[in-house]
């Protein structure tokens, strides 16, 4: 071979070497040495701050909320929320202080133990047991608002009749001495407590509710509620002579149309016994029936 071929030949393959390393250093493929670029974490972050105080049981709204770009570890809870589209409309389940950043744990109704308790000024805390009939199914949250329903009856509460020659009380038997009466309104719900789950008997599963429903399985938990001192009177008069049943009010009951607390209106029920069950609501009263039997023939020996 000719010289002159021989350095072409050479020249050529230096060539393609050059621009193979060049498309290797450009793409940034894979070739020895070279390492994928790592995405740089972000050092501030949008955080959903409380522009205003935000009382337990408030339904949030847009004016409520702003937003801020605070720094990621020394600033910004890690679990804050970046957006407030998610939480308008949410109940507060816990107060929310002006300042504050907003997260989960404010509006989580899965706590089942009452941590420290903040009661408003002039209020009492109180705490009543219920079950799934008497505590709306055990569904009832920090937050929100109930009112109490009282029952008498039995020996507790008997029909009595006065003499009134010596005013001498004479307990009457045989009538029914049942009284009802919705006594106590708007009582704001501090906190819950839940039991901690029975174990199963024997190891078995407790058996799942038919159907996608509850389980009625006697479930009792404890509520506190804030009440006036008066109420707590009632509260603790009933749940020695009597049964105090918690149901539960809508949110809207206790603000106005710029969401500004109010009081409720009073109900004004008369409260409920047999006798106006019979006047007030038209429930027949049981007739006594006489059955005419036919003559019978004489039996003689």
């Amino acid at each position: 071979m000719k010289r002159s071929n021989r350095l072409v030949l050479l020249v050529g393959v230096f060539l393609a070497v050059i621009a193979f390393v060049g498309i290797v250093l450009t793409s940034g493929g894979g070739g020895i040495g070279t390492q994928t670029p790592q995405a740089t974490p972000p050092t501030v972050l949008a955080t959903v701050i409380a522009l205003k105080d935000i009382p337990l049981g408030a339904t949030v709204t847009a004016d409520m909320l702003t937003t801020q770009d605070l720094k990621v570890g020394s600033e910004r809870k890690d679990t804050a929320f970046t957006s407030p589209l998610p939480l308008i409309g949410q109940i507060a389940r816990r107060k929310i202080i002006t300042g504050a950043q907003l997260e989960a744990a404010d509006f989580d109704t899965s706590t089942t133990a009452c941590g420290t308790i903040d009661v408003p000024p002039g209020l009492r805390a109180m705490a009543v047991q219920v079950d799934q009939v008497s505590g709306v199914g055990t569904v009832i949250n920090a937050g929100d608002y109930v009112d109490g329903v009282v029952g008498f009856t039995g020996a507790a509460f008997p029909v009595v009749s006065l003499n009134p020659t010596d005013n001498t009380i004479t307990v009457v038997a045989g009538l029914n001495g049942t009284s009802v009466k919705l006594l106590i309104e708007g009582m704001q719900v501090l906190c819950r407590q839940l039991p901690p789950p029975a174990a199963p008997a024997n190891g078995q599963a407790a058996p799942a509710a038919s159907g996608g429903g509850v389980s009625l399985n006697g479930q009792q938990e404890i509520v506190i509620l804030g009440v006036t001192a008066s109420q707590a009177e009632i509260i603790k008069f009933a749940q020695l002579d009597g049964s105090i049943t918690l149901v539960l009010r809508s949110s809207k009951d206790f603000v106005d149309a710029a969401g500004n607390p109010i009081p409720a209106p009073p109900s004004g029920t008369e409260g409920v016994t047999l006798k106006i069950l019979t006047t007030d609501f038209a429930v027949p009263i049981p007739e006594l029936v006489e059955a005419v039997l036919p003559a019978q023939a004489s039996k003689r020996p």
